[in-house]
């Protein structure tokens, strides 16, 4: 399902607008990157949590170059669902 589809389909259920609804995902997607680009994440009780991981130091290697390069610790964006969404979706 794309961003698209699921626009649509909250239309057609609730009956508001598209382009109210567009604006609101647009909206929610935006308030979630800037939270965990602040370092806070996002709890959706019965849906599931956007997380901010952070990946540790390790070396690895360039294949082409023949050499090991440092990567350094970072954070990555994660989404660990409810355990309410995981029985749902077994």
């Amino acid at each position: 399902m794309t961003k698209a589809d699921l626009v649509n389909e909250i239309s057609k259920t609730t009956g508001v607008d598209k382009a109210a609804v567009l604006e609101t995902i647009e909206k929610f997607m935006e308030i979630v990157k800037d939270s965990l680009a602040n370092g806070e994440n996002v709890y959706l009780r019965g849906f599931g949590s956007f997380i901010v991981k952070t990946r540790s130091e390790k070396t690895a290697r360039n294949i082409s170059k023949n050499t090991t390069i440092v990567i350094p610790e970072h954070k990555i964006p994660a989404f660990k669902p409810a355990r309410v969404f995981m029985q749902d979706v077994k």
